[in-house]
């Protein structure tokens, strides 16, 4: 047992440790073959050791279907790890009970019987006595079993089985210090990859711009050979991957899933048949998802990696039916299968360094959510106070400026006799000036108002509302050709006390800007889409360069000059904050001379009201 102990502690991986362990116990027990057999993740078994005399063929390197080892036997090996069949040709001795009772627990008697079914596949395997050790992991879970066979019945000492358990344990726990120090390995590894992706991130505004950054290291961090990083609408593919329409199925079928926060498998087509289009670049895929609200998700690929295993007998034939009870399979024969629609397994630090992934990346997201609403929250202040402020001035001013325009007009008409003409324009001029700026600070009193009243939501026709905008503005078209082209509209739910200011501005600006024209044309008409309305004021007017569009909607903001046409730059700012407090958005297209179309979208359900400041 030194010398053994001795042979494993030199062992320099798990492949030496199974030889040397297989070797060992075969020195000790002197059966003609013993195997290191490990379990798979699919509980199939492979001999990857072997040690052996000339009378037993040899199972090197096959492979042995889980169904071979059931589930209720494995449970038995990790209750009780050792078991001996001295002669497969034993007869059963019955327990007899003395009184009644409950059935006697034989879990952890050596001496048990096993199944009938096992001692025939121990008859068709031509091994008439066995022996078997656990071999566990230190979480008490089944790694696999050294399994000794003899070509005749062979009995064991207890002291001999004994020494082999505890060299299965020694085995157990080198191999569990192997595969823990292979883990810290590539995890060191994969931690540096880690920490630069995090810093990328950090870095950005969107955290698919960091990830995307190096897409090297983004791949290396799973050892994928693609990649695809779906946020919202937004698709990048990086490496051999599928197509983004394919990725994008990929993305949905996830999210149906429930938005597992992992996913890893070898074989995506056992799990969507559908994938199998694109096994040979995707028959892997490790998958993050980064939002509980949104699809979102980083996805890894790996592609088909097709292989021959050998099986020791034909896995297809199951344990059948005969005489009243089961009889396993016969042939032990090699019988080799080429394996398709999968790829290389994910390791344990892979998926443990995409799971760390997507907690930072939850981390920065929740970060930068954070500052935004508290940049949002300051903002906000901020915009309420200056609200209330040109509130407060606005409504101060008001009466200051009509003194300035009622004085003025009485000391033009009760001093008209002593003025000059100098004098009288002078007084003009006061009167202009101040009657200019209390338009403004009444324009500026509504703009302030406006965010701060409360929106009333009804259901009714807009066309009465166009209807009622054309009456007020009958004085402006006056002796002018104007060609009204109103076209039907549907019920909306909006506040119509707001709607109507933003039909009487677009409209009111529709004849300002064709009054040049021999005939205004002025066309009115709504478009009904998936989710929202969308209407249009077209004109055939002056127009506007679009290279200035951006100024459009902003406060005291004008395209032309004051003298072409008139005005104080506030009524499309109004009309801006009416439909986004509505859930809609604004936007204008036109060419200098060749008119302009605005055209606003009102949701095709009512909308929460915003407090817009």
């Amino acid at each position: 047992m030194r010398d053994a102990f001795a042979r494993l502690g030199r062992a320099a991986s798990v492949q030496d440790l199974a030889d040397t362990a297989a070797a060992e116990v075969r020195r000790i027990t002197g059966f003609d073959r013993v195997l290191v057999y490990r379990f798979e993740e699919n509980w199939d078994g492979t001999v990857i050791a072997e040690d052996r005399g000339d009378r037993l063929p040899s199972y090197l390197g096959l492979r042995f279907p889980a169904s071979d080892i059931p589930a209720q036997a494995r449970r038995l090996y990790e209750l009780n790890p050792q078991r001996l069949i001295a002669d497969v040709d034993y007869r059963e001795v019955p327990i007899l009970a003395q009184r009644p009772g409950p059935p006697l627990d034989l879990t952890f008697a050596n001496l048990r019987s096993v199944s009938p079914v096992h001692r025939d596949y121990m008859r068709n395997m031509g091994s008439p006595a066995s022996m078997s050790i656990s071999i566990q992991r230190g979480d008490g879970q089944l790694w696999g079993l050294v399994s000794c066979h003899h070509a005749v019945p062979r009995r064991v000492s207890f002291a001999i089985r004994n020494a082999c358990d505890l060299l299965a344990q020694m085995f157990s726990v080198r191999v569990a210090a192997r595969e823990e120090m292979a883990h810290v390995q590539e995890r060191a590894r994969l931690t540096g990859l880690e920490g630069r992706l995090l810093a990328r991130m950090t870095g950005t505004d969107h955290f698919e711009d960091g990830l995307l950054a190096a897409p090297g290291d983004l791949l290396a961090l799973t050892g994928a050979t693609g990649a695809a990083v779906l946020a919202g609408d937004r698709c990048t593919l990086v490496g051999a991957t599928p197509t983004e329409a394919e990725v994008r199925r990929l993305g949905k079928w996830l999210a149906q899933r429930g938005q597992e926060p992992v996913l890893d498998t070898n074989a995506l087509s056992v799990l969507q048949p559908l994938a199998r289009d694109i096994a040979g670049i995707a028959s892997g895929l490790l998958a993050i998802s980064v939002s509980q609200i949104h699809s979102s998700f980083v996805l890894w690929f790996r592609p088909e990696v097709i292989r021959t295993v050998t099986w020791g007998g034909d896995p297809r034939k199951t344990p059948q039916e005969q005489s009243g009870r089961l009889s396993p399979r016969t042939s032990f024969s090699s019988w080799a299968e080429t394996v398709r629609w999968r790829a290389l397994p994910w390791s344990a630090a892979e998926v443990e360094a995409a799971r760390n992934l997507r907690n930072a990346i939850i981390g920065v997201v929740l970060r930068s959510a954070e500052e935004r609403a508290e940049l949002s929250g300051r903002l906000e202040r901020v915009n309420r106070e200056l609200a209330a402020f040109s509130y407060s001035v606005s409504h101060d001013l008001r009466a200051p400026f009509r003194h300035i325009v009622g004085f003025a007009e009485l000391l033009r008409e009760t001093e008209a006799e002593r003025f000059t003409e100098r004098g009288r324009r002078y007084v003009a001029t006061i009167v202009e000036a101040a009657a200019t700026a209390g338009r403004l600070v009444d324009a500026l009193l509504n703009f302030s108002q406006m965010g701060r009243a409360a929106l009333v939501q009804v259901e009714f026709d807009p066309a009465v509302l166009v209807a009622e905008a054309r009456r007020l503005l009958t004085l402006e078209q006056a002796d002018r050709a104007v060609a009204w082209r109103i076209g039907p509209m549907p019920v909306v739910q909006a506040d119509p006390a707001m709607l109507r200011q933003v039909f009487q501005n677009l409209l009111s600006n529709a004849l300002k800007y064709t009054r040049n024209q021999p005939e205004a044309v002025i066309e009115v008409g709504c478009e009904t889409a998936a989710e929202e309305f969308v209407f249009h004021v077209r004109d055939n007017g002056a127009g506007f360069d679009m290279a200035y569009a951006h100024k459009l909607f902003g406060v005291f903001q004008r395209l032309h000059r004051a003298e072409e046409f008139e005005g104080i730059g506030i009524g499309l700012a109004n009309v801006q904050r009416i439909v986004e407090r509505h859930g809609g958005r604004i936007w204008a297209d036109a060419k200098p001379g060749k008119g302009a179309v605005f055209r606003f979208t009102l949701p095709r359900r009512s909308v929460p009201p915003q407090e817009v400041v």
